[in-house]
């Protein structure tokens, strides 16, 4: 490449020189032409040995830069003509309400305080990505990770005092804020088209992972987190979520009644704790006053700087609730919004962080609309008085049905607010489409839609004779993370769901897709996984 080069430079320079020669002007011709052959045949040659040496980490690389991205775009709001006013109009929207100050107290040790180990350090390294992106540090996980390998009394001399003291220095709680633009929006003149993703320090994310265990298990020694809440909990998934839900919907229809859900969602989510509430439930449950401290210290005085084209990157106070991206955000969440949760006569009330399903069951559908009205009621004076509210636009109803049932689905709507929301034929709940039977096939439909398109992505890194293996983009079903796995968890997703539900002990349902007596459980990532075309035959 290097003799094409200069061989094509010195051509350059000879017709330049002899403007009147048509042989050097030709050979000028020839030499480039040659030259940029050869450099487009190396792009080739590399691209196809990178896809020939792919691994199933790097085969999601090589599919990224095969499909590209389309640029980001500007941000451009009306009355935001510079760019301190542009960031202060973003900051306003994404981060509304007034920040909280940092705690202007003397800090003294605790004594009661369990001492940090070694071994909770390595925990938390151990959970953390090497490749997950830095914050305002602009330290990757796997510098802490290798200086805890050779000095791993460093990162412990630092953090036990912080625990010892309850405290989270001001140092830790700046975060980048990189914002992006929502794809199909008719106009980007408005801070709502646009959003952000923060990036947290990741030395601060190693004490946040090791108070969310603390967190985690004093919660639920002392009562604060209620039996039918999920999500953000150790051992307590979607599947287990929408699993409850079936079961209890079947169980009540086995009673000859009537049932009906009603699903909601919290307006906000993270952005709506308040820290002093937050801190007075703990400290009335009788978590230990050290984490309390750290608690209150860990959400109050936080700044964020917005990062754009354009950006003034100024660090800015902000009132951010919990902290998104942190370890600990959804676990304080969740404790924070448990006392939504009441009783339901022949009911229940089940949550996924901030998801909420309220089921009634009654003789009729109409008696199951006057229930849930006044459930929802009950939720919301609970929820005001928390600060935190539900969004009418994303409630949606179904009213469930037996497999016997042959009549049209009930068509008695809720009134929420003023608004009329009418029940639905299918209904997406934490990833699973449910009907009013509990029928599989539009769940596993769309599944398998987005399945193909993850395999037709991969199969366009494999043209004859070229680019990446076939034996590696489709054949490798027991390596977690190789291609044909993440198709098998994609069209798998959330299978104990229905298994559970499984119409019949056969090896098809109605629906034509795999019962759970032909597929292994695919939703525990640890056990071999099997392709879809083995599964089913």
């Amino acid at each position: 490449m290097s003799i094409l080069r200069r061989t094509y430079n010195s051509a350059l320079r000879s017709s330049k020189r002899e403007r009147h020669d048509p042989s050097l002007l030709a050979s000028a011709r020839a030499a480039r032409a040659s030259y940029f052959k050869a450099i487009k045949k190396a792009k080739r040659d590399h691209w196809s040995a990178f896809l020939a040496a792919a691994t199933p980490q790097t085969v999601w690389t090589a599919k990224r830069f095969a499909v590209g991205r389309p640029p980001a775009r500007f941000p451009e709001l009306p009355g935001a003509s510079t760019p301190e006013e542009l960031n202060k109009a973003l900051l306003d929207h994404f981060f509304p309400g007034e920040p909280a100050g940092p705690r202007e107290t003397i800090l003294l040790p605790f004594a009661d305080c369990q001492a940090l180990e070694r071994e909770e350090i390595s925990r938390a390294l151990a959970r953390s990505s090497p490749s997950s992106a830095p914050g305002p540090d602009m330290t990757p996980n796997s510098v802490w990770k290798r200086v805890h390998r050779v000095a791993p009394h460093i990162i412990l001399d630092l953090l036990a005092p912080l625990v010892a003291y309850g405290s989270h220095p001001l140092t830790l709680k700046k975060a980048d804020g990189i914002v992006l633009d929502k794809r199909g929006k008719p106009s980007y003149d408005s801070p709502s088209s646009f959003r952000v993703i923060v990036l947290l320090q990741t030395f601060s994310k190693i004490l946040e992972r090791i108070m969310n265990s603390r967190v985690s298990w004093v919660a639920r020694a002392c009562g604060l987190l209620d039996q039918h809440k999920c999500g953000s909990l150790v051992g307590l998934s979607a599947s287990d979520a929408t699993t409850t839900l079936t079961h209890e919907v079947r169980t009540l229809q086995m009673a000859q009644r009537k049932v009906s859900t009603l699903f909601l969602d919290i307006k906000g989510g993270f952005d709506n704790v308040n820290a002093s509430s937050l801190c007075g439930m703990l400290k009335a449950k009788g978590v230990n006053p050290y984490l309390v401290s750290w608690t209150r210290s860990f959400l109050s005085g936080r700044t964020c700087r917005l990062l754009y084209q354009g950006s003034p990157k100024i660090f800015a106070p902000v009132s951010v609730g919990t902290p998104q991206g942190s370890p600990v955000s959804p676990l304080l969440f969740v404790v924070y919004v448990s006392r939504l949760h009441s009783e339901i006569p022949m009911g229940l009330t089940l949550s996924y962080v901030d998801d909420f399903g309220l089921t009634a069951s009654s003789a009729s559908y109409r008696r199951n609309i006057q229930i849930l009205q006044r459930q929802y009621a009950r939720l919301k004076s609970k929820g005001a008085r928390l600060g935190v509210s539900f969004s009418i636009p994303k409630t949606e109803l179904i009213h469930w049905q037996t497999n016997r049932a042959r009549g049209p689905i009930s068509p008695a709507p809720i009134h929420l607010d003023g608004s009329v929301i009418r029940p639905k034929s299918e209904v997406r709940w934490l990833g699973y489409w449910f009907t009013p039977s509990m029928s599989t096939t539009p769940h596993f439909t769309k599944r398998s839609a987005n399945a193909q398109a993850a395999f037709v992505a991969i199969k366009r890194l494999s043209p004859p004779a070229m680019g990446l293996p076939s034996f590696r983009a489709i054949v490798s079903p027991h390596r977690s993370s190789s291609p044909s796995s993440a198709m098998a968890r994609t069209f798998f997703y959330l299978h104990p769901t229905w298994k559970g539900s499984s119409p019949s002990s056969g090896t098809r349902s109605r629906g034509g897709q795999p019962t759970a007596s032909s597929v292994p459980p695919l939703i525990f990532w640890p056990s071999r996984l099997v392709s879809p075309h083995l599964a089913s035959s």
